[in-house]
């Protein structure tokens, strides 16, 4: 089958996808708050349900910051995690519905779709989640490279940087210039016949 006249380049894709590799080292390289910036300024035109962007970040760049977060990493990624120039906190607000006027202002009142915390709950994490996916993707195709990971105690996390706030934590993203130091060699990834069903 051709590929549509406007599909991204083969280098574009090995970028985004077929060669960019999760990094446990790191060159020190910094990254600047700018580039930040661009990257959210890409990651949220991606689609949530009813518009809800029930995603949050926060970029820990500072030593100071990273220490805060040190005593609740795995032992396995607590290294890797503090060599980082950056790490990202994907979290989701959980009173995201609150933000809905604004999103999505042809029916403000959408805002009461999601009055059920269960339902809220599930909303904010579903599309927080599809959200921390975007930042990867943005971060990658601005030039950057990204580790991300469990292995950390989420309500140390929650503890520690959202006590005052609806703010939840999902993952953590280490982002930066990735060094080849400890890079596994590429691992398998399931074939379509074992993945996907065409019904």
């Amino acid at each position: 089958m051709t590929a549509r006249p406007d599909a991204l380049s083969d280098t574009a894709l090995d970028q985004l996808f077929r060669a960019a590799r999760t990094r446990n080292a790191w060159l020190p390289r910094p990254v600047p708050e700018p580039l930040l910036r661009q990257v959210y300024e890409l990651a949220k035109w991606g689609p949530t349900s009813a518009n809800v962007s029930p995603g949050r970040f926060v970029f820990l760049t500072s030593e100071a910051a990273k220490a805060r977060l040190a005593p609740h990493l795995s032992s396995a990624n607590r290294a890797k995690t503090l060599g980082a120039p950056v790490v990202a906190i994907v979290a989701y607000d959980s009173a995201f519905a609150e933000k809905i006027p604004v999103l999505f202002p042809h029916n403000p009142g959408a805002a009461a779709w999601f009055a059920d915390p269960a339902m809220a709950s599930e909303t904010a994490f579903r599309n927080g989640s599809l959200q921390g996916a975007y930042l990867i993707v943005a971060a990658r195709a601005l030039g950057l490279d990204c580790g991300p990971m469990s292995g950390f105690d989420r309500e140390g996390v929650d503890r520690e940087f959202f006590a005052d706030s609806a703010w939840r934590t999902n993952f953590l993203c280490n982002l930066g210039y990735g060094s080849d130091e400890g890079l596994l060699d590429r691992l398998p990834r399931l074939p379509f016949e074992d993945a996907c069903r065409i019904l």
